[in-house]
């Protein structure tokens, strides 16, 4: 049930610290999928995987929306104490799920063309990959489930259930691997078929969880439509703002890494290098931001504007904290990490060359990944869509200047300036989710 305090530092911890365990899980699967490959004869097989992997990664973050639309409706509907609306929105957003399944395995064919078209690996890479393609493409329905069901957690702001849901996953896959790949000798087949097998397993007792947590919600005498139309008007509104919204990061990624391919071998390298320890930032910060969704998106389900400026405020400065951390941690041991990921004298010392915009992208980051989850809990996604349309243009504009100037440098200046403006644009937007949250019974604004 929806508590009469205003969230806390407390509060805001709990909810964060299981994503933050659950997102550091994540890792463990692709070093097992790479040691089990490792083990095999050919080093095609860790190339095969690892661009497969990265292939799926790449389609299924586009499909990310619905995690985060889904955390939205869910935790504003939490907010006013409405369990059947809660579970209403879930099943809209598992209904766009199985849709998107359905048109993802229908168009396989021409999704695999593009993909392995726009790669290049040798020819037994890519034969390998392609298989591996053929498997895993089937997870697609428990993919996009499982986005559902982790937003509806969120939303509920039951995220040790999340955690859960998470390390079932991957422990599930991790499991599978070693048995499909050195007892069952399955090859990149048992590493795709691993992966399905604890996709669909996860959603399982997902259901069973969100199920569990629903019931325990009041449920209001009005009826629920689940087809309503202004409902459903609303779920693609918001799903499609957030769909652009990613869609121009992943982008905006994409244009990074192919202009620092222009730079030579060795600074992509780095560069690649140096993007893991941005990646392993956003799995500490995003406990905040998850944080966040629910609590604001709640604060307004239940006309509270003081508890959605506590929730920002106490999310924020948690968030701020670790952030720092993480600077701390990268000047102090950032050369160490490089050393891990590679034993190339001429990358180490390029990477450690660049590492001082290590130190600042937490600090710079930090405050869009928050101003993310306050726009996404509140379903604000209009100023998000826009704020990231203008924030990608300027940084593909800037990167164009900047770099032939200050070659990879300018390139770091140029994404740091993409998250600062991001940020800059939503502060300078929020006070709009502010205004809009009214008392229960009175009209949003």
């Amino acid at each position: 049930m929806q508590t009469t305090e205003a969230p806390g530092y407390r509060r805001t911890w709990q909810l964060a610290w299981p994503i933050i365990l659950a997102n550091s899980s994540i890792p463990l699967v692709g070093a097992v999928d790479t040691a089990v490959m490792g083990h095999l004869p050919d080093a095609a097989y860790i190339g095969a995987v690892a661009l497969g992997a990265n292939l799926f990664s790449i389609i299924y973050w586009a499909f990310g929306f619905l995690r985060m639309g889904t955390t939205g409706f869910v935790a504003q509907a939490f907010g006013a104490g409405d369990g059947g609306e809660a579970a209403a929105a879930l099943q809209r957003a598992l209904l766009i799920a199985g849709a998107l399944a359905l048109a993802v395995w229908s168009l396989q064919v021409p999704i695999g063309l593009i993909a392995f078209y726009m790669v290049d690996g040798s020819e037994r890479v890519e034969e390998l990959a392609q298989v591996y393609f053929g498997w895993r493409i089937w997870s697609a329905p428990a993919v996009f489930a499982n986005y559902a069901i982790v937003g509806t957690l969120i939303g509920l702001q039951r995220t040790r259930d999340v955690l859960i849901v998470q390390l079932l996953l991957n422990g599930t896959n991790v499991g599978l691997d070693l048995l499909f790949v050195p007892v069952l000798g399955l090859g990149v087949e048992g590493v795709a078929l691993a992966s399905v097998i604890a996709e669909f397993t996860a959603i399982g007792v997902g259901l069973w969880l969100v199920a569990r947590r629903l019931r325990q919600l009041p449920r209001p005498g009005h009826p629920i439509t689940l087809l309503e139309p202004t409902a459903l008007r609303a779920l693609i509104r918001v799903n499609g703002n957030i769909f652009v919204r990613t869609l121009c990061l992943v982008l905006s990624l994409f244009y990074f890494t192919a202009v620092g391919t222009g730079l030579g071998e060795v600074v992509v390298a780095a560069n690649a290098i140096l993007l893991q320890l941005l990646f392993f930032l956003s799995y500490g910060l995003d406990g905040f931001a998850h944080a966040v969704e629910g609590l604001a998106g709640s604060s307004r389900g239940a006309g509270r504007r003081d508890h959605f400026r506590a929730a920002v405020r106490t999310s924020t400065v948690c968030a701020l904290v670790v952030a720092l951390g993480y600077a701390a941690v990268y000047a102090l041991f950032g050369g160490v990490f490089i050393g891990w990921m590679t034993d190339l004298p001429e990358v180490r010392e390029l990477a450690a060359t660049y590492l001082p915009w290590m130190l600042l992208a937490p600090i710079i980051a930090v405050w869009s990944f928050q101003l993310d989850g306050v726009f996404i809990g509140t379903t604000h996604t209009v100023e998000m869509r826009n704020g990231m349309l203008i924030a990608a243009g300027a940084f593909w504009g800037t990167t164009e200047l900047l770099v032939p100037e200050l070659g990879n440098h300018g390139l770091w200046l140029a994404f740091m300036g993409f998250f600062a403006l991001r940020a800059l644009l939503l502060a300078l937007w929020l006070p709009r989710i502010d205004r809009s949250i009214a008392p229960v019974g009175q009209t949003h604004r």
